[in-house]
């Protein structure tokens, strides 16, 4: 094996690296490479990544659960036709949504858009979700209506270092994406870095020493607080009135919308005093291109958008950014920080539960016609639109749910809310499979497991957070019998609609990935593999090969039909599960430096493991006190969902009324155990990151160290 220049496995960052050849079969070496994301950075979870490529219980061979309820080996013939067959007389019986696939936000751009086409061709079924919606869709719901495309960033990430200010909503990149830290530099050395937030996380720990302003906000307060930012910059006459006038749709009716938000007013629900919410609104303004600033820019992460409100909190955001002018200009903007490594890609191709590929809507007869052309079927062969990623699994296994489920990249035991209702509902089937890595606490329950490829076994492309298509490179082999997801859509769409074939050679996949997405809001139809291999990473939209791509949107107008952007008129309101006399707290979940997501593959790696081995409680000393706990005893957390026992971590980080809790663990240890399932409206998005919630202490029910 020779060097092979490839991406990081985990988040949307996807920082450039090469890995090289060691003794050990399967093994590598990872070193970083220069790129615009990372600029020869890597964090720890990315030096550590080619360890889960020879975890001790990586899967290797399919696995049958027989009649003693046991998972053993079987061959994949075998595997695959038990799976068509059941797929068969369930669809027979109950027709084809008895059938559903949920796919995974990590998922190269070639698997999401097979997953889609084979959901929706060879299962016939509208009963397709994935991931993502725990991820990036109140964000997506929010750009797509106000500027009429989502693309996370739609300006390169290393834009941002020219900026003078950036308000961080909602997003501890310092934890979850380090490298992308340098980009905050130059904000930072201007006092302008703004974070809000209601820990003091890695990320706020930057604005100390007059390098910007922390906002430590109540739990589920962000919109009320960016409302009363966009009030102070309407007030004091610190708006782009011109760009209101020129490039937006009813700048009346953002002066309306927030009249009522004076900062006195948000004090009072969001706890962040009135002098630094007008401190921020300034300092933010005073970056604005309409004042000759540096630049500023807007951006909101998870912490803003897992809420029953976070369509509306986002577009509070891209609202604030349109008072102050910032969409369309060169070194300011809005964005959103999406998290999983594909998150870009993925909600691109067609796992969502509404779109095709391309970015189209499933319901857009035109749409409908073209990707069906490109599949060779009928549009009227088609299904419709389906059930969200959480209506999907609370209909699994009742009357009129689906009886079967595939799951593709993604570990809903862990990574679900309200998990006894999942753990119910997946038992509730008639058939699991499950396609993965390792046996995560969701493959344990197949009835069916398939091993496959990950990151450095595989061909593919990936889209970053920034919309910059990349590619993913073999470095070495699968063990055993491990194959690609796409082997698997192949050999089942082999048994049961031949007549509709499926390609596993991820460059034919891509090129008809192409084709299929041409003329959709997300043209990837000139960026070619051989493009891709010759060292391009392009940005779409790229609609043709002698196109350079977009790497920055909205310059002289919008993807809405007459070009301005839309304002949404919102308003704040109290989260789905508020405090209680019996549950005074709020209880709020985010990530940790060592882990990633689900943990499944982070807590296999030794050296994170043994950095945040187990799951905690983060509460305040004042709390701790009133309840005469102690750091590192045990405290129990009860909501209306469940309990959990777990050690507290005693720090002044987070807020006398918050509890915070991370999610990479499994068992026990899963705080989804506790969340509220309650959807955004629009987004479909659960409230993951906050619900009331009771603390008490639990020193008798715990075994902990003299």
């Amino acid at each position: 094996m020779t060097a092979v220049a490839t991406h990081c496995p985990y988040c949307a960052l996807q920082c450039a690296t090469t890995l090289h050849p060691v003794e050990r079969p399967g093994a590598v070496e990872v070193q970083p490479r220069d790129f615009p994301t990372n600029r020869g950075g890597l964090c720890r979870k990315g030096w550590t990544a080619p360890e889960v490529l020879t975890v001790s219980d990586r899967l290797t061979q399919p696995l049958v659960r027989n009649a003693a309820g046991d998972l053993v080996e079987t061959t994949w013939e075998a595997a695959l036709d038990f799976v068509a067959d059941r797929i068969r007389s369930l669809q027979e019986a109950h027709g084809n949504d008895a059938v559903a696939v949920f796919g995974g936000g990590g998922l190269t751009n070639e698997k999401a858009y097979a997953l889609g086409k084979f959901a929706r061709v060879t299962l016939r079924t509208s009963n397709v979700d994935y991931n993502g919606r725990f991820c990036m869709s109140s964000a997506a719901a929010a750009s797509n209506r106000a500027f009429g495309i989502d693309r996370g960033l739609p300006f390169p990430l290393a834009d941002l270092g020219g900026a003078g200010a950036i308000l961080l909503v909602g997003s501890n990149i310092a934890e979850t994406m380090p490298p992308a830290v340098a980009h905050l530099s130059g904000a930072r050395e201007a006092g302008g870095l703004l974070v809000v937030d209601p820990r003091r996380t890695a990320t706020a720990g930057l604005t100390e020493e007059g390098a910007g302003v922390h906002l430590q906000a109540t739990p589920g307060t962000d919109l009320a607080l960016v409302l009363a930012l966009t009030h102070v910059v309407l007030q004091e006459n610190l708006a782009d009135t011109a760009y209101l006038a020129e490039r937006t749709d009813d700048p009346d009716g953002l002066f309306r919308s927030t009249a009522g938000w004076w900062p006195e007013r948000a004090e009072r629900v969001t706890g962040v005093p009135a002098a630094t919410i007008r401190r921020a609104a300034r300092v933010l303004a005073a970056a604005a291109p309409v004042h000759g600033g540096a630049g500023a820019y807007i951006l909101t992460g998870r912490g803003a958008e897992q809420h029953s409100k976070g369509t509306d909190t986002v577009t509070a955001c891209i609202n604030l950014a349109l008072a102050l002018g910032l969409p369309g200009k060169v070194g300011s903007g809005y964005g959103c920080i999406t998290g999983q490594g594909n998150g870009q890609g993925g909600r691109e191709h067609g796992q969502k539960a509404d779109q095709l590929p391309g970015y189209r809507s499933i319901s857009d007869p035109t749409a409908r016609s073209y990707v069906a052309g490109v599949w060779g079927v009928s549009p009227d062969d088609l299904p419709g639109p389906g059930r969200s990623a959480v209506e999907l699994i609370n209909s699994l296994g009742t009357a009129d749910g689906p009886r079967a489920l595939l799951v593709h990249g993604s570990n809903l035991l862990v990574s679900a809310p309200r998990l006894a209702s999942v753990r119910e509902r997946l038992a509730a089937l008639d058939l699991l499979v499950v396609a993965d890595v390792v046996p995560s606490e969701t493959a344990l329950l197949a009835d069916v497991v398939f091993p496959v490829t990950q990151w450095a076994e595989e061909e593919g492309t990936m889209t970053s957070l920034e919309g910059r298509v990349l590619r993913r490179r073999v470095a070495v082999e699968p063990p055993g019998e491990v194959r690609s997801d796409l082997a698997v859509f192949a050999g089942l769409a082999e048994r049961l609609r031949p007549s509709i074939p499926f390609s596993m050679d991820p460059s034919a996949v891509y090129e008809e990935l192409r084709v299929a997405s041409a003329g959709g809001i997300a043209d990837y139809s000139g960026i070619s593999w051989d493009r891709l291999d010759a060292g391009e990473a392009l940005f779409w939209p790229c609609p043709s090969e002698d196109h350079t791509g977009t790497p920055r949107l909205f310059a002289d107008r919008f993807g809405t039909p007459d070009g301005r952007a839309r304002v949404v008129a919102v308003d704040h309101r109290p989260v789905a599960d508020d405090l209680t006399a019996e549950a005074p707290l709020y209880l709020v979940t985010g990530r940790l430096l060592q882990h990633y997501q689900s943990g499944a593959q982070t807590r296999r790696v030794a050296e994170l493991a043994e950095a945040e081995p187990e799951v905690y409680a983060e509460i305040h000393p004042r709390v701790a006190a009133q309840l005469g706990v102690v750091d590192g005893r045990p405290v129990r957390l009860r909501t209306a969902r469940g309990s959990m026992v777990l050690p507290a971590r005693v720090t002044s980080d987070v807020r006398p009324d918050t509890v915070f809790v991370p999610f990479h663990y499994g068992g026990e240890g899963a705080v989804n155990e506790l969340t509220n399932d309650a959807l955004d409206p629009i987004s479909r998005m659960p409230e993951f990151k906050v619900c009331a919630v009771e603390l008490t202490s639990a020193v008798s029910l715990m075994e902990v160290p003299a």
